[in-house]
């Protein structure tokens, strides 16, 4: 039983540092994607629609404000990897961190996917016609990700200690 124990703790700053480039990286992608270049929605688009300048100004505010949350979410991860990375007890497994990055990136989507599109309801992934079909297929692929995620870093620690 104790080494089960020790093969979570050398795993977990690999584990950790993917989670949170994880959760960086997909919060930088959403975004980009779909508040800049799609421009579908923006963070507060489903309560002051951004008809106005001084509406649009406010949105652009909290983009950036959400932008620059997930940007220190990837540097966190940066600094993380990085001080694994030093660590003589930390497996560098493939799996294990790419399934950590999924984690993070599918946890990303279903937090946000839950918290603005559902309970606070500030903006909707694609507002209009099937909006919900839009939010509930953004949290259907951010439980994809995240249960790959699991499996690939299960499937890491089986090969490494197999």
């Amino acid at each position: 039983m104790e080494a089960k124990g020790k093969s979570s703790t050398r795993y977990s700053p690999l584990i950790t540092a993917g989670v949170l480039l994880g959760l960086g990286f997909c919060g930088l992608f959403d975004g980009i994607l779909l508040h800049q270049i799609l421009q579908w929605h923006h963070m507060l688009s489903s309560v002051r629609p951004a008809t106005t300048v001084s509406d649009a100004e406010l949105n652009m505010v909290w983009d950036g404000l959400f932008d620059a949350t997930t940007w220190l979410l990837t540097l966190a991860g940066v600094i993380s990897l990085w001080q694994a990375g030093k660590r003589d007890d930390v497996p560098w497994s493939s799996n294990t961190f790419y399934g950590s990055l999924l984690l993070g990136a599918g946890t990303f989507n279903v937090v946000e996917g839950l918290i603005d599109h559902q309970i606070l309801g500030i903006h909707h992934v694609k507002p209009g016609a099937n909006e919900l079909a839009w939010d509930i297929g953004f949290l259907a692929v951010g439980v994809i990700l995240a249960v790959a995620g699991w499996l690939l870093i299960q499937a890491g620690r089986v090969k490494d200690e197999g």
